[in-house]
């Protein structure tokens, strides 16, 4: 089996880390708890798969994200930053199993992007920090799930919406995206390949 990028629901988020499974952290506000599967009925009748998960060939999952209209979401109206904006996708959270694998954060990305495009979404909007120079990635993209580093969104083309010291509501605007970030997941996965596992060069020949 090849690696391959499914759609985040609630047939699939046993494949999801095990964290993610009754997490409704960003489904609740105000100190109240919400129903997450009410909450997954709501959002796949209206809007579909929530999110992505990603597993290698042998059927380990290496990462998910979870995303969807930000109107979902309402503790995004109490971050610093916030709210984010009721014409946006919000990513909310990213979970890697292991920072070894560089690709797995772009191509989770690049998934939420061809999704809320093909969607109709105006744009992607996820909160930023402003990690010091020098930070891990360990500390960049597995300490804090819920916030991506500014410099790695910048990469994508987001920019800064507000700001609250180091924090930031962060936004990429989707009518300017080349088609090569459009369609299946399936198809944002051969792009990611293509840019981490690029061909080997075939060997010179001897005059």
């Amino acid at each position: 089996m090849a690696a391959h990028l499914s759609g985040l629901t609630r047939a699939t988020l046993p494949t999801a880390p095990s964290a993610c499974h009754t997490c409704v952290w960003w489904q609740s506000r105000g100190g109240r708890t919400t129903n997450k599967d009410r909450w997954m009925d709501k959002i796949e009748d209206d809007w579909g798969a929530w999110g992505t998960v990603y597993r290698d060939e042998h059927g380990n999952t290496l990462g998910s994200m979870q995303y969807g209209p930000a109107e979902l979401f309402p503790r995004a109206a109490e971050l610093p930053a916030g709210p984010p904006s009721q014409d946006a996708v919000l990513v909310t959270c990213a979970y890697l199993v292991a920072s070894s694998s560089p690709w797995v954060m772009q191509s989770l990305f690049l998934a939420a992007i061809g999704e809320a495009r093909d969607k109709g979404a105006r744009a992607l909007e996820a909160f930023a920090y402003r990690y010091p120079e020098g930070e891990s990635a360990y500390e960049r993209f597995q300490v804090h799930k819920t916030i991506f580093p500014r410099d790695f969104l910048s990469d994508f083309g987001f920019l800064t919406v507000r700001t609250a010291g180091r924090v930031e509501l962060a936004r990429l605007e989707l009518g300017g995206l080349q088609p090569v970030v459009e369609g299946s997941r399936s198809k944002v996965l051969r792009v990611v390949e293509e840019v981490f596992f690029p061909e080997p060069l075939p060997a010179p020949r001897r005059p």
